[in-house]
Protein backbone atom coordinates (compact mmCIF):
# COMPACT_ATOMS: atom_id res chain seq x y z
CA UNK A 1 0.00 0.00 0.00
CA UNK A 2 1.65 3.50 -1.18
CA UNK A 3 -0.02 6.77 -0.06
CA UNK A 4 -0.05 9.55 -2.51
CA UNK A 5 -0.67 13.05 -1.60
CA UNK A 6 -2.06 15.64 -3.66
CA UNK A 7 -1.67 19.43 -3.81
CA UNK A 8 -3.15 20.87 -0.59
CA UNK A 9 -5.73 23.20 -2.35
CA UNK A 10 -7.27 19.87 -4.22
CA UNK A 11 -7.24 18.08 -1.35
CA UNK A 12 -11.38 17.13 0.21
CA UNK A 13 -11.78 17.98 3.95
CA UNK A 14 -11.43 14.37 4.72
CA UNK A 15 -7.92 14.37 2.99
CA UNK A 16 -6.99 17.59 4.91
CA UNK A 17 -7.47 15.83 8.18
CA UNK A 18 -5.41 12.84 7.80
CA UNK A 19 -6.54 10.85 5.63
CA UNK A 20 -4.20 9.50 2.92
CA UNK A 21 -4.87 7.88 -0.21
CA UNK A 22 -4.62 4.27 -0.86
CA UNK A 23 -3.21 3.19 -4.44
CA UNK A 24 -3.34 -0.35 -5.06
CA UNK A 25 -0.91 -2.53 -7.14
CA UNK A 26 -3.97 -2.28 -9.69
CA UNK A 27 -3.74 1.57 -10.06
CA UNK A 28 -6.73 1.34 -8.12
CA UNK A 29 -7.67 4.59 -5.75
CA UNK A 30 -8.91 4.59 -2.99
CA UNK A 31 -9.34 5.95 0.53
CA UNK A 32 -7.28 4.55 3.64
CA UNK A 33 -10.59 4.30 5.59
CA UNK A 34 -8.86 3.31 8.79
CA UNK A 35 -7.19 6.83 8.50
CA UNK A 36 -10.65 8.39 7.54
CA UNK A 37 -12.07 6.94 11.02
CA UNK A 38 -9.09 7.82 13.12
CA UNK A 39 -10.21 11.56 11.25
CA UNK A 40 -13.63 11.59 11.61
CA UNK A 41 -13.61 9.82 14.91
CA UNK A 42 -11.07 13.12 16.14
CA UNK A 43 -13.69 15.42 14.81
CA UNK A 44 -16.35 14.32 16.67
CA UNK A 45 -14.69 14.07 19.70
CA UNK A 46 -13.77 17.94 19.28
CA UNK A 47 -17.18 19.03 18.40
CA UNK A 48 -18.61 16.45 21.47
CA UNK A 49 -15.82 18.61 23.81
CA UNK A 50 -17.15 22.07 22.55
CA UNK A 51 -20.62 21.24 22.63
CA UNK A 52 -20.57 20.30 25.88
CA UNK A 53 -18.59 23.23 26.89
CA UNK A 54 -21.49 25.15 25.50
CA UNK A 55 -24.01 23.42 27.37
CA UNK A 56 -22.00 23.86 30.42
CA UNK A 57 -22.56 27.62 29.61
CA UNK A 58 -26.49 27.47 28.81
CA UNK A 59 -29.04 27.19 31.20
CA UNK A 60 -32.12 24.87 31.39
CA UNK A 61 -33.78 27.57 29.75
CA UNK A 62 -31.65 27.96 26.95
CA UNK A 63 -33.07 25.06 25.84
CA UNK A 64 -29.95 23.41 24.08
CA UNK A 65 -29.95 19.50 23.36
CA UNK A 66 -26.49 18.70 24.43
CA UNK A 67 -26.92 14.98 24.32
CA UNK A 68 -25.46 12.47 21.83
CA UNK A 69 -28.22 10.20 20.37
CA UNK A 70 -27.11 6.38 19.39
CA UNK A 71 -27.82 5.17 15.98
CA UNK A 72 -29.43 1.64 17.05
CA UNK A 73 -26.95 0.18 19.98
CA UNK A 74 -22.99 -0.79 20.23
CA UNK A 75 -21.39 -1.25 17.09
CA UNK A 76 -18.56 -0.42 14.63
CA UNK A 77 -20.12 2.55 12.37
CA UNK A 78 -19.41 3.14 9.18
CA UNK A 79 -17.94 6.51 7.31
CA UNK A 80 -21.50 7.20 6.06
CA UNK A 81 -22.74 7.44 9.79
CA UNK A 82 -19.56 9.00 10.94
CA UNK A 83 -19.61 11.76 8.87
CA UNK A 84 -23.24 11.95 9.58
CA UNK A 85 -22.48 12.49 12.90
CA UNK A 86 -20.23 14.52 12.62
CA UNK A 87 -22.57 17.04 10.80
CA UNK A 88 -25.43 16.54 12.74
CA UNK A 89 -22.89 17.37 16.14
CA UNK A 90 -21.70 20.71 13.66
CA UNK A 91 -25.08 21.81 13.20
CA UNK A 92 -25.95 21.53 16.71
CA UNK A 93 -23.06 22.98 17.75
CA UNK A 94 -23.67 26.04 15.27
CA UNK A 95 -27.39 26.52 16.95
CA UNK A 96 -25.99 26.29 20.38
CA UNK A 97 -24.00 28.76 19.40
CA UNK A 98 -26.29 31.01 18.03
CA UNK A 99 -28.37 30.35 21.38
CA UNK A 100 -25.99 31.69 23.73
CA UNK A 101 -25.13 34.64 21.57
CA UNK A 102 -28.57 35.96 20.93
CA UNK A 103 -28.66 35.40 25.33
CA UNK A 104 -25.77 37.57 25.79
CA UNK A 105 -27.18 39.94 23.25
CA UNK A 106 -30.12 39.97 24.82
CA UNK A 107 -28.82 39.91 28.36
CA UNK A 108 -26.01 42.86 27.52
CA UNK A 109 -29.09 44.56 26.22
CA UNK A 110 -30.99 44.23 29.52
CA UNK A 111 -28.12 45.58 31.62
CA UNK A 112 -27.83 48.83 29.29
CA UNK A 113 -31.35 49.62 30.38
CA UNK A 114 -30.62 48.68 33.93
CA UNK A 115 -27.99 51.50 33.83
CA UNK A 116 -30.19 53.85 32.09
CA UNK A 117 -33.32 53.08 35.05
CA UNK A 118 -30.18 53.90 37.47
CA UNK A 119 -29.23 56.60 35.79
CA UNK A 120 -32.71 58.55 35.64
CA UNK A 121 -35.39 56.37 36.87
CA UNK A 122 -37.93 59.44 35.90
CA UNK A 123 -37.75 58.03 32.63
CA UNK A 124 -38.60 54.60 33.00
CA UNK A 125 -41.47 54.78 35.08
CA UNK A 126 -42.61 51.78 36.58
CA UNK A 127 -40.47 49.39 34.71
CA UNK A 128 -39.40 45.98 35.86
CA UNK A 129 -36.27 44.02 35.36
CA UNK A 130 -35.21 40.58 36.41
CA UNK A 131 -31.65 39.26 37.58
CA UNK A 132 -32.27 36.53 35.08
CA UNK A 133 -32.67 39.02 32.26
CA UNK A 134 -29.65 40.74 32.81
CA UNK A 135 -27.67 37.01 33.36
CA UNK A 136 -27.41 37.25 37.12
CA UNK A 137 -28.96 34.15 39.51
CA UNK A 138 -31.56 34.42 41.72
CA UNK A 139 -35.38 35.95 41.92
CA UNK A 140 -34.47 39.46 42.56
CA UNK A 141 -36.14 42.19 40.36
CA UNK A 142 -35.04 45.96 39.43
CA UNK A 143 -38.48 47.51 39.54
CA UNK A 144 -38.83 51.93 39.19
CA UNK A 145 -41.30 53.04 41.79
CA UNK A 146 -42.21 56.25 43.08
CA UNK A 147 -40.85 57.38 46.42
CA UNK A 148 -43.48 57.96 49.01
CA UNK A 149 -45.99 56.35 47.45
CA UNK A 150 -48.76 58.92 45.45
CA UNK A 151 -46.68 62.22 46.82
CA UNK A 152 -43.89 60.70 44.88
CA UNK A 153 -45.80 60.45 41.91
CA UNK A 154 -46.75 63.74 42.15
CA UNK A 155 -43.63 65.20 42.78
CA UNK A 156 -42.08 63.16 40.20
CA UNK A 157 -39.75 61.46 42.82
CA UNK A 158 -39.03 57.82 41.49
CA UNK A 159 -36.30 55.77 42.74
CA UNK A 160 -35.02 52.02 41.78
CA UNK A 161 -35.83 49.29 44.41
CA UNK A 162 -34.10 45.67 44.02
CA UNK A 163 -36.97 42.93 45.62
CA UNK A 164 -35.21 41.08 48.35
CA UNK A 165 -35.46 37.44 46.16
CA UNK A 166 -37.69 34.51 45.85
CA UNK A 167 -40.54 34.29 48.50
CA UNK A 168 -40.52 30.49 48.70
CA UNK A 169 -36.78 30.09 48.51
Amino acid sequence: MVLAERRPESRSVVEQHGVGVRVGVDGHVGVDERAARRALRAQIAKLERELAAAAADARPRDGIAWTVGSHGGPRVLGLGELERTRDDLAERLHEARQILAARAEREARARELLERMLRDPGRHRFRRISRADVGEPGCGVWHVRPRLGLLGVLMDWWQVKLSSGCPLA
